[in-house]
């Protein structure tokens, strides 16, 4: 029953890595002795966070545009490049849109659609080869999708897109999980709740109110992202396989 948290030597990817909750799970992979891929569209920023989690382990950054075919497809080949393993791909890019709902637009809703869910399917399935080499019966590969829990309640916002993407997220993960589960990989997902992170920014001002509406108190941090994440890699998940975990503090189950 030791090290049952262990992914030392584990090989990740981590996509959306560069800021946010994606970079919160890379630390915590990057800290606990994981070799980590990060990727993010904006250069910049991926290369500053990349040289911040490098001071606590292996992290590589390679820059991509998981929104379109070929950048899903470029990605994934320059990772393969380096490695003929895979142990655990988190699918954590995405993107949001607000608009009243007379006034959405298509180029936002495809926007979000593309990267949120179009991003994952078609990412994971590059990578299979490579999870499959890396998964055995008693320690599977790991898929984590990040999905959130404006795919499960009523987000009061003007996001259309992104609820309706993230619940679709969410049966992805179950659909995928029980389909991989026979061939050594396990899918599993997150609906984060409330995070400090740029998506959040703009309700950042009322933290304290909107806190208090969470059971616990608080909004999440990078203890309890990277804390979830490690779990769901480690062999102490080896038998879940097409779960979405909650990770919000109570907020859904306050909801009703």
């Amino acid at each position: 029953m030791k090290n049952l948290f262990d992914i030392s030597g584990k090989v990740a990817v981590v996509t959306g890595g560069s800021r946010g909750i994606g970079a919160m799970i890379a630390r915590g992979f990057v800290e606990n002795g994981a070799r980590v891929y990060i990727t993010a569209r904006k250069e910049a920023e991926l290369q500053a966070t990349c040289a911040e989690l490098s001071q606590y382990g292996e992290c590589v950054a390679i820059a991509s545009d998981l929104s379109r075919m070929e950048g899903i497809a470029a990605f994934a080949g320059a990772v393969l490049e380096k490695e003929d393993r895979l142990d655990i791909l988190v699918n954590n890019a995405g993107a949001t849109w607000g608009a009243e709902i007379d006034e959405f637009p298509e180029s936002g809703w495809d926007k979000t659609m593309d990267l949120n869910v179009k991003s994952i399917f078609f990412l994971t399935q590059k990578f299979l080869p490579a999870l499959r080499a890396a998964g055995d019966a008693d320690d599977p590969a790991r898929v984590i999708n990040i999905g959130s829990v404006n795919g499960i309640t009523h987000p009061h916002m003007t996001n259309y897109a992104y609820s309706a993407s993230k619940a679709a997220v969410h049966q992805l993960t179950r659909h995928m999980g029980a389909d991989l589960a026979p061939q050594g990989v396990n899918v599993n997902g997150i609906a984060p709740g409330f995070f400090p992170s740029k998506m959040t920014a703009h309700l950042l001002d009322h933290a304290e109110e909107f806190s208090k509406g969470i059971p616990r108190g608080r909004l999440g941090d990078a203890g309890d992202a990277a804390g979830t994440a490690i779990y769901l890699s480690s062999r102490a998940s080896a038998w879940m396989t097409g779960q979405v975990l909650v990770l919000d503090g109570g907020l859904v189950a306050n909801a009703g």
